[in-house]
């Protein structure tokens, strides 16, 4: 993924970027897939263990976004974070 690309003093530049997101096989994303679309359905708080992120987010599905692949979780305080669906990498039930 490259992020610029233009001339500095007549010469091309590029500026590479390291990969964001974990590679992973078509089965996991499946099976995430499939625990969002529950979690979404059931409406039950959740935890949800995020790509670099130290602590896991705790919370429910509130949307699905499939344009951005963005998934808005709300929180117990009611702030809503929005974790890009490659980002996560488990369900977990919160009891």
């Amino acid at each position: 993924m490259f992020l610029f690309k233009g001339e500095m003093n007549g010469t091309m530049a590029m500026l590479q970027l390291k990969k964001v997101h974990l590679e992973r096989d078509e089965f996991e994303l499946e099976e995430i897939a499939y625990a969002l679309s529950e979690a979404k359905e059931e409406g039950k708080i959740k935890v949800f263990i995020v790509h670099q992120q130290q602590e896991p987010l705790t919370g429910m599905v509130m949307k699905m976004d499939a344009n951005t692949k963005l998934i808005h979780i709300q929180n117990e305080a009611g702030d809503v974070y929005k974790v890009h669906f490659l980002d996560i990498l488990e369900v977990l039930s919160a009891e």
